[in-house]
């Protein structure tokens, strides 16, 4: 009898953990499983602020795939993943190499969104991937490096597009770095600029209001400017124009301002709404045989009109249940139905204070950024244990500690 092939699309959250419970629960022999990713490197997406910022060295943020997964049950392949036949059940990748599958759960990442704003796909930086945010903190290093020769003060000047989750903890990060960076190329603190633009009437839409009044006198105390009620018509590589007429002089735009289904998804022979594939309440793509789908790629429905968000949180539940929902598939047993229980959110403003609600409760300030290091201890511990967690606590090292070999390329 044929061994069913299962194929995973994406090392992200969904897709490593739903490795990790195939891992815990196929018996030997029971199926080969095989894990895509276009990179051999997993990245802890929740703290890609960090990397842009250079307030985390590369080993704390990135992690060898091959290094997380515990047993020969998993194979990992290298690859961009090109289109997906779902008729002859075989997934295309970049290097022409066609794998085939019994069972395929696409576990995608996300693609940032744009929202068609002139110069923004070309300009702007954007908090997308590990790679994408090495291009920011390096960008920043090059702008400081540039400024001792012509002192333009644009170079200096650097502006977070959103104030949302993501926005407002970049802005946390630039608020840590930029004093050392000072230090490290002899620049007065004053010199810089932090800028917030937000299209929203307040800072952080959709948290409480005295999450919003913490963060908003927090930024106050550290110089930072806030733009709430503003929009960027266009950006350019030295400009940022505004809404309100003002011009924005700025070498710096990193973009957090929203986020969409990969674009790969579109070129999928699958029905996708608003950017993601809907999937029934056992997170399986509707209308196609054997074919899961979790995390930002898929569009999971919280009730009949809302659906759940594309976060880590609601990834990291639906892959402790898409993978034994796949073993029960191919044994033939029933299915559960995936239920979301939301646990809080925490934002991070830096390292020593954070705003949020857990479990119901409001929390800022210290508290809230231990409760930030603890739910990302938490996913290091379904990840990879207890070691790998003491492992990941070990490594202090920052990237901006070492800046004598940056170019002074512009």
């Amino acid at each position: 009898m044929k061994t069913p092939k299962i194929v995973i699309l994406g090392a992200g959250y969904g897709g490593l953990i739903t490795s990790r419970q195939l891992e815990k629960s196929l018996r030997d022999g029971e199926a080969e499983v095989t894990l895509i990713n276009k990179h051999d490197y997993h990245y802890i997406s929740t703290q890609l602020h960090k990397t842009g910022a250079g307030t985390a060295s590369d080993d704390k943020i990135a992690l060898h795939i091959p290094n997380l997964l515990k047993t020969n049950k998993i194979h990992f392949k290298k690859g961009t993943v090109q289109n997906v036949d779902f008729g002859k059940k075989k997934v295309y990748l970049d290097s022409g190499d066609k794998i085939e599958y019994d069972y395929l759960l696409i576990s995608l990442g996300f693609d940032v969104a744009t929202f068609d704003i002139p110069g923004v796909e070309e300009n702007a930086f954007k908090i997308k991937s590990f790679q994408s945010t090495k291009a920011i903190y390096n960008h920043i290093l090059r702008q400081f490096a540039a400024y001792k020769i012509d002192s333009d003060p644009s170079r200096l000047t650097f502006a977070v597009a959103g104030a949302g989750f993501t926005g407002i903890e970049m802005v946390g990060e630039l608020i840590e770095a930029l004093p050392n960076l000072c230090r490290a190329y002899d620049i007065p603190f004053s010199k810089t600029r932090i800028i917030t633009i937000e299209a929203c009437p307040t800072i952080l839409p959709g948290f409480d209001q005295e999450a919003i009044d913490f963060t908003t006198t927090y930024f106050k105390k550290n110089n930072v400017e806030l733009m709430t009620s503003t929009k960027i018509r266009k950006c350019s590589p030295t400009s940022i124009d505004l809404d309100n007429g003002e011009v924005l002089p700025s070498k710096t735009l990193i973009w957090a301002a929203g986020v969409r289904g990969n674009f790969l998804l579109e070129k999928l022979n699958l029905p996708i709404s608003r950017g993601r594939i809907p999937v029934d309440e056992f997170l399986r793509v509707k209308g196609v045989e054997n074919v899961f789908c979790i995390g930002d790629a898929a569009l999971c429905m919280k009730d009949e009109k809302n659906a759940l968000p594309p976060t880590a949180q609601v990834a990291l539940q639906q892959a402790v249940l898409c993978g034994p929902n796949m073993i029960a598939s191919l044994r033939g047993e029933p299915l559960k139905p995936f239920m979301y229980h939301h646990k809080g959110t925490v934002a991070s403003i830096g390292n020593k204070v954070a705003v949020g609600k857990v479990f119901g409760l409001k929390i800022s300030g210290s508290f809230a950024a231990l409760m930030k290091q603890v739910i990302e201890a938490r996913y290091l511990l379904m990840l990879g244990g207890p070691s790998l967690i003491i492992k990941q606590l070990l490594k202090i090292k920052k990237p901006y500690t070492d800046v004598s070999t940056v170019s002074n390329q512009k």
